[in-house]
């Protein structure tokens, strides 16, 4: 059965105050719901984005005190809207964080929760150096959940460069992939269309990757360029943006679940895997 959803798209550039980026993101959600949207997503870190060890644990919570999560469930409610939260950064201990992404549906409630599988250590050429280990709890399940007829996976950022995990939600049968990140700069210019590219293609399903874009009150600079792909690999939304403009906003894009369906009749791949010895 084909289910047709309009998704909007949210292109974003968090600051180190929560209360300014949840106004931000109701600007934007309100404006995709005007635009017919059943589902908003957002990137990675749409809470806060913040490399200052002692700043975000004070301006964090337990998800269960945190208002910037209760406020977006009341505002599903109250427009009959899903929203995945691409990432919120929540507390679970006083010192350490989960980098988790949040699916809410249209009545407010959490239907899905996936705690990043892969943290990012790297020391780059440019200078520019990233411990998420230090501070943050690795998640260790695969996690897929179902919304309006759609079975959806969940993965965030670095994760992209991971095939096993797309594979194995795959191999649930989900016909739609998430990617919120805060891409760098560098890296998003090599390998950031080619992964999501290619995620899609092998796994025969739509790839949807929310992205941070421009410079941050921090410092750091993200990639942009918010793009959804589809099970045959093509780009049906590329939202730009650069350093100096960061295009933020909403972009609306209709997803069909009779695609995936179509591509992986055609190039049945996930049904040709085999365990190979070494």
């Amino acid at each position: 059965m084909s289910v047709m959803t309009k998704i909007g798209v949210v292109q974003f550039n968090s600051s180190i105050v929560p209360e300014d980026n949840l106004s931000a993101l109701f600007s934007y959600a309100q404006e995709g719901v005007n635009q017919g949207a059943d589902l908003i997503v957002t990137p990675e870190c749409t809470n806060i984005l913040d490399m200052n060890r002692q700043r975000i644990l004070s301006n964090t919570t337990y998800e269960e005190q945190d208002f910037f999560l209760k406020a977006c469930q009341e505002f599903c409610n109250t427009n009959s809207v899903s929203l995945l939260l691409g990432s919120l950064i929540v507390k679970v201990q006083e010192d350490r964080l989960a980098n988790r992404s949040i699916l809410i549906n249209k009545q407010g409630q959490i239907v899905g929760r996936y705690d990043k599988i892969h943290l990012f250590d790297v020391d780059l050429p440019d200078g520019e150096s990233y411990r998420e280990s230090a501070l943050y709890e690795a998640g260790n399940r695969v996690v897929s959940a179902r919304l309006d007829g759609l079975h959806l996976g969940m993965t965030i950022c670095y994760d992209l460069r991971f095939p096993y995990l797309y594979r194995a939600l795959a191999d649930e049968g989900v016909a739609v992939i998430f990617v919120p990140a805060a891409f760098t700069v560098p890296t998003g210019k090599a390998h950031w269309h080619s992964l999501l590219r290619a995620r899609a293609i092998e796994n025969g399903c739509y790839i949807i990757a929310p992205a941070q874009s421009g410079m941050h009150q921090t410092g750091r600079a993200t990639y942009g360029h918010s793009l959804v792909v589809d099970p045959w690999g093509e780009v049906l939304l590329d939202a730009g943006g650069t350093i100096d403009e960061e295009a933020t906003g909403v972009y609306m894009v209709d997803v069909d679940s009779y695609l995936v369906d179509k591509i992986r009749s055609k190039i049945p791949s996930l049904q040709h895997t085999r365990s190979l010895e070494i």
